[in-house]
C-alpha cells in the first residue's frame, strides 16, 4: 500500500562495485527480505580500487587482495563475469549477455567506470601499453614495473597519472608524464596547487612534459611499444606505457532504455531516482556511485559527476534507504564530496567541489612549506577546500561548506590566522584543456541563491 515500506518484491542491482556491495547490505539492514539478485561483469567479488595505483602497483599488496570486506551479508544472487547489455523499463526486465534476463520491481544501477582506453586500436595493442582500472590491470601492471623497464611513459597527469608516477619513482624507475594542461592535478584542484604539484614531481625526479599531447605511439617488429611521439615534435623512448586519460562512465548497454543516460552518466534525483531522456523522474530505477549524474544545493543545483570512493558509499546508502521507503520517509544525497590522494610524500585531501570556484586563499602554511590548507570560493561563498599535510583541519572546512558560510573565511580555522588574507583566481581550466579530465563534473544552470544544508539526523 502506498506510505509503507517496500519491504519484500525482488531488487535487481547492476554493477559488484563498492556502491553495489554497500547497497545490497544497506538493503538487507533498511529491512528488505525479497529477492535480491547482484550483477557484475568481472568474475571476482567486490574489490577495493584506491589500493591499486598505490600499494600494489609498489608491490606490497597482491592485486588478488583487495576485495572489500563485507559489513554484513547481503544473502544476494551474485550473477558475476556476466554482463548486462540492456533494459526492458515496461517489462522490467534487466538482460544479459548470456541470453538470460532478470525480473525486477526496483533496480539500482551501479556500473561505474572504465578506464578511457588509447584512441588508436593498432597502438593500443602494443605489448607494453596499460591502463589501470581493474584488479587484473593492476596486476599487470605491477608485474610490469617490478621487472625493471628502462623508463615508463604516463599518459595524463590526473590524480590516477600522478599516483603511478609516484609509485614509478620509490621504486627507482625513470618515469615521463605527458599533460595536456599547464600542470598536473589541475583539472581537480587549479592552477595554483597544480604548480605545487608540478615541483613534486619534478623534485622526484619525474620528467614531466606539460602543455603537450601524444600524437603516435611506436612499436618494434614483434609488436613491443618503443615509444611515443609528442605534439612538440620530441620524442619519448620507453618500454611500458600507461594511458592515464581518465575514465568512461559505462551506460551503452542503456542506449535503448529511454533513461538520461550519456557520456556523463546517468541523470538522477538528490534521491537518486533514475531521470527518463525527456527529465521524468522514474519511482523503480535508482542510480549510485560514479555512474551517477545528481543536483547539490550547495553547488548551485548542478548535475555533480563524482568518481570518488566516499560519494559511491554514502549515495549506496541513500539509494537504499529510498528503494525502501516510501516518500515522505526518503532522504536526499547531500553529503559533500571529499576525495584523497598519496603521492610524491604528499597527502593531498579534498572536501567539496574546488572546481566550482571562482577565488581560493591560503588558510594555513603556505606553498613553500609544502604543508598548506587553501579554502576554495565561488561568488562569495567558500565551496571546497584542500589540505597538503594537514588533514586535520579539513572538518573546519567541511562546517564552512555545509553552512555556506562567506568567502573569504574568518580567521580561526586549528586556531591559526589566515596565511595569506587577499583571495586570488582559483584558474579553473576549462576541462578541454585537459588529458585526464576532472574528477568533478559540474553540469547545469547556476541560480544565484545561497542555501545552508542541515544534515538530517537518526
Amino acid at each position: 500500500m502506498p506510505g509503507e515500506p517496500q519491504e519484500d518484491g525482488r531488487i535487481v542491482v547492476v554493477g559488484a562495485s563498492l556502491a553495489g556491495l554497500r547497497a545490497a547490505e544497506a538493503l538487507r539492514e533498511e529491512g528488505f527480505t525479497g529477492s535480491l539478485t547482484v550483477v557484475g561483469d568481472e568474475p571476482c567479488p567486490p574489490y577495493d580500487r584506491p589500493p591499486l595505483s598505490k600499494q600494489v602497483l609498489l608491490g606490497r599488496a597482491a592485486a588478488d587482495s583487495t576485495g572489500l570486506p563485507m559489513r554484513r551479508d547481503p544473502d544476494a544472487d551474485w550473477r558475476l563475469g556476466v554482463r548486462a547489455t540492456g533494459l526492458d523499463p515496461l517489462g522490467k526486465r534487466v538482460l544479459l549477455a548470456d541470453g538470460d534476463s532478470l525480473p525486477y520491481d526496483r533496480l539500482l544501477i551501479a556500473t561505474g567506470t572504465r578506464a578511457r582506453p588509447w584512441p588508436n586500436p593498432e597502438e593500443a595493442s602494443l605489448d607494453g601499453v596499460c591502463t589501470l582500472r581493474t584488479r587484473e590491470d593492476a596486476g599487470a601492471l605491477a608485474e610490469r614495473l617490478a621487472a625493471g623497464p628502462e623508463r615508463v611513459l604516463v599518459i595524463g597527469g590526473g590524480f590516477t597519472g600522478s599516483e603511478i608516477a609516484s609509485a614509478c619513482r620509490e621504486r627507482g624507475l625513470d618515469v615521463t608524464v605527458a599533460e595536456r594542461g599547464v600542470a598536473p592535478l589541475v583539472g581537480a584542484l587549479g592552477g595554483t596547487l597544480a604548480k605545487l604539484a608540478a615541483v613534486m614531481h619534478r623534485n622526484h625526479g619525474v620528467d614531466l612534459r606539460c602543455g603537450v599531447t601524444v600524437t603516435a605511439l611506436h612499436g618494434d617488429g614483434d609488436g613491443r611499444f618503443t615509444g611515443a611521439d609528442l605534439s612538440d615534435g620530441s620524442r619519448v623512448d620507453a618500454d611500458v606505457c600507461v594511458v592515464a586519460l581518465g575514465a568512461v562512465r559505462n551506460v551503452e548497454w542503456l542506449a535503448e532504455s529511454g533513461l538520461a543516460a550519456g557520456p556523463r552518466g546517468i541523470a538522477c534525483d538528490a534521491g537518486c531516482r533514475a531521470f527518463t531522456r525527456y527529465g521524468i523522474v522514474t519511482d523503480d530505477v535508482f542510480v549510485a556511485g560514479d555512474v551517477s549524474r545528481f543536483p547539490h544545493p550547495l553547488f548551485g543545483y548542478q548535475m555533480l559527476s563524482l568518481e570518488h570512493w566516499g560519494n559511491a558509499v554514502e549515495q549506496a546508502g541513500i539509494a537504499a534507504h529510498n528503494m525502501v521507503c516510501p516518500g515522505p520517509l526518503r532522504r536526499p544525497h547531500l553529503a559533500v564530496p571529499t576525495f584523497w590522494s598519496t603521492q610524491f610524500g604528499l597527502n593531498i585531501k579534498s572536501v567539496g567541489v574546488p572546481m566550482y570556484s571562482d577565488h581560493i586563499v591560503i588558510a594555513q602554511g603556505s606553498l613553500e612549506a609544502r604543508r598548506l590548507a587553501v579554502v576554495y570560493g565561488y561568488r562569495g561563498r567558500v565551496t571546497a577546500a584542500v589540505t597538503v599535510d594537514m588533514a586535520k583541519s579539513l572538518d573546519y572546512y567541511r562546517h564552512l561548506i555545509e553552512t555556506a558560510a562567506a568567502f573569504p573565511p574568518p580567521p580561526g580555522a586549528a586556531d591559526r590566522a589566515l596565511a595569506a588574507d587577499v583571495p586570488i583566481p582559483s584558474d579553473v581550466p576549462d576541462p578541454k584543456g585537459l588529458s585526464h579530465g576532472p574528477t568533478v563534473t559540474l553540469t547545469g544552470h547556476l541560480p544565484d541563491r545561497r542555501l545552508t544544508v542541515v544534515a538530517p539526523t537518526g
